[in-house]
């Protein structure tokens, strides 16, 4: 049982039975600044800018989304869930490992608006980080869009580190004009 914010968690692996409440938790985020992205020829600059009104995304769901609770399959694939006191889904993390390049890549991660800010990301990517050493990785990586503002800061108190930018991955997606930031940190 871990405790953030005075509200008891509990965390485990992701079970079969979690699969539904991980489809329908709402990732879908309001934030008032983006990080706007300028490429330029010896790579890029970032720059967070305010947005007024305020940007609402809903993301879509697809069957490509980690997080199905059903990865008990593959060694170097685990998801795991955050439950709150009350049993609902307070967030999971999915998570996958390539061993070529000993890097554990962070496919999901979502926690539901009503349990932001009280440390349920940072325990998920916790066991994200066990994970990734029981695996021998040296550094966790992930995407995500340059919009998801919020996201973007608590990655980088988390200690990620931006290393990477891809201006066409959501090219011909409802995520259109928005560009890929890659980020990544050494395994602790």
């Amino acid at each position: 049982m871990t405790t953030a914010d005075a509200t008891a968690y509990r965390y485990r692996a992701a079970a079969p039975e979690d699969a539904e409440a991980i489809e329908a938790l709402d990732g879908s985020f309001t934030t008032d600044t983006i990080f706007e992205v300028a490429a330029t020829g010896d790579g890029f600059a970032l720059r967070e800018i305010p947005v007024d009104p305020p940007l609402t995304k809903v993301f879509p769901k697809d069957d490509a989304d980690g997080g199905d609770g059903d990865d008990a399959d593959d060694a170097n694939c685990r998801t795991f869930v955050a439950h709150a006191a009350a049993g609902d889904l307070a967030g999971f993390v999915a998570v996958s490992y390539s061993g070529w390049n000993r890097r554990l890549t962070i496919e999901d991660i979502e926690v539901a608006p009503e349990h932001r800010g009280r440390g349920v990301g940072r325990a998920l990517m916790g066991l994200a980080v066990e994970f990734a050493r029981e695996r021998g990785a040296v550094h966790l990586w992930l995407e995500v869009t340059n919009v998801n503002a919020p996201a973007i800061h608590a990655y980088r108190r988390m200690g990620f580190a931006f290393c990477g930018l891809d201006t066409a991955l959501y090219d011909g997606t409802p995520s259109e004009g928005e560009q890929a930031l890659y980020m990544s940190m050494p395994c602790p």
